[in-house]
């Protein structure tokens, strides 16, 4: 039996490798009829608007996911290099059908993927994953013969005022209305007006120093940030796709922190490949992680009486130090398994507004439908500049406790060992209220990962290495 196409974010693997031009056009065609055939499309011609990051293979990529949407039927709309929340954006703020969006976020540049917005803005249910899946397989083994043809087929336009090919987000000469059904401004200038009225307080005076990964965030961060009054240092923003994610961005933040200081910056932003992330460093070159973020920002939303049912949702990666910050805030913290896509499940059926990732992933759900980074950084900043507090005060809301990760060759099983159960409760007994013990089998290779809090990194060090030699030996 072929594995499961769609992981936990969409489909990703190496570009011409695993993820080719053919698999592309594939899955777009099925999804176009999987969502026309069960009446999610709204009309006999939907719309479908898709971006892509800056990697090279994204070109050729986009071609075949257009020629694969238009070919089956749905109009398109490319919105050429673009963060990966600004498609979920045009989905909802367009009426479109479908939204795709290329790229492999924080993973290397070979790598690629294969994001699926629903109509509305929202991630594709499992199911409806499984049955774009399914008549894809069913395609390649019966190729379809009833196609559109002739009028029927779809058309294909670049999103107005927006340069498709991602240089200058300027415009281009030859840049086309939308189609019909989808007026309005163009696509993208909603984004920026949608970011830019979050605000909670202009960022005149900050000096922010903004990592853009040389990926998605490359034309739009800097330019956000100075519409919103700040003075704009950005670094990696050459949108050079050859480079994404290299020594640079939210999973490499050395060069951000030494810029901070450089340039004696009030705050420094990084953003990953599709600018879905958003990390922090404050004013001394400190890291302000993912947990520090959603800490700082439950706690203002819950002082301006906005954090709805005083809930925040997390993660069980996030640090025992957020969840003590959070019960010491009054804050009801609910936890849910790693993915953002389940920080928002339990959102939406909870009806809370406030979740997120130690990675970053932050979501507001009532100004987005997904993770948005440069949302985060607007928020982030303008707590700072409304406060009159520096980032550095701000993230004391929380003290973070030495977190240690060790990565296990072993089967999934290992982890219910009895013996492996037998090493966790000791330890989980030796460490009391003071740490924390989190067995988490890999869900795409043969790893357990163990992580281990406590209020020591020695404590920390020791207890996970004990762990990871009885995970190994089970």
């Amino acid at each position: 039996m072929a594995p499961r196409l769609f992981g936990t974010d969409g489909i990703r693997g190496v570009a011409n490798g695993v993820l080719t031009a053919d698999l592309a056009l594939g899955v777009a065609a099925s999804a176009v009829r999987v969502l026309h055939q069960a009446g999610a499309t709204g009309a006999d011609r939907p719309t479908v608007v898709v971006g892509r990051d800056t990697r090279p293979s994204g070109e050729f990529l986009e071609a075949a996911t257009v020629a694969g949407l238009a070919s089956a039927g749905a109009d398109v709309i490319r919105l050429g290099v673009v963060p990966t929340p600004l498609v979920a954006h045009a989905v909802a703020s367009s009426g479109a059908a479908l939204g795709v969006m290329l790229s492999a976020s924080h993973n290397p540049m070979p790598d690629n993927g294969i994001k699926l917005f629903a109509s509305g803005g929202f991630k594709l249910p499992d199911e409806v994953e499984d049955a774009i899946e399914a008549d894809f397989r069913a395609a390649q083994a019966t190729p379809v013969t009833e196609r559109p043809q002739g009028a029927a087929v779809g058309r294909v336009r670049d999103d107005r005022g927006y340069s498709h090919s991602g240089s200058d987000g300027t415009g281009s000469d030859d840049a086309v209305e939308p189609l019909d059904g989808v007026g309005g401004p163009a696509l993208v200038e909603r984004y920026v007006a949608h970011l830019l009225g979050t605000l909670t307080h202009r960022l005149d005076g900050l000096r922010v120093v903004v990592d853009c990964a040389q990926g998605a965030a490359s034309l739009l961060a800097p330019r956000v940030l100075r519409e919103a009054g700040a003075d704009v240092i950005a670094l990696f923003a050459d949108a050079d796709g050859e480079h994404i994610n290299e020594g640079c961005g939210a999973t490499h933040l050395e060069a951000l922190q030494a810029a901070v200081l450089e340039h004696g910056a009030d705050v420094g932003i990084a953003h990953d490949g599709d600018a879905d992330r958003c990390l922090a460093v404050d004013a001394a070159g400190q890291v302000v992680d993912g947990d520090q973020i959603l800490a700082l920002l439950a706690v203002a939303l819950r002082d301006r009486g906005e954090l709805r049912d005083d809930t925040v949702v997390a993660t069980v990666m996030s640090n025992l130090g957020f969840r003590h910050a959070m019960r010491d805030a009054g804050i009801t913290m609910r936890e849910t398994p790693v993915g953002d896509r389940y920080v928002l499940e339990a959102m939406r059926t909870g009806g809370w507004n406030l979740g997120g990732e130690q990675s970053g992933h932050v979501v507001f759900l009532d100004s987005a439908t997904t993770g948005d980074g440069l949302l985060t950084a607007l928020s982030v900043l303008g707590e700072v500049a409304r406060s009159g507090r520096s980032l550095a005060e701000l993230a004391a809301v929380m003290t973070r406790l030495p977190q240690v990760l060790l990565n296990v060759r072993a089967e999934r099983s290992a982890a219910q060992a009895p013996a492996v159960l037998t090493a966790v409760a000791e330890a989980e007994r030796d460490l009391g209220s003071k740490g924390r013990v989190l067995l988490r089998p890999s869900g795409t290779e043969p790893l357990v990962r163990v992580m281990v809090e406590a209020t020591e990194q020695d404590v920390a060090r020791q207890v996970a290495e004990r762990l990871a030699e009885v995970v190994g030996s089970a």
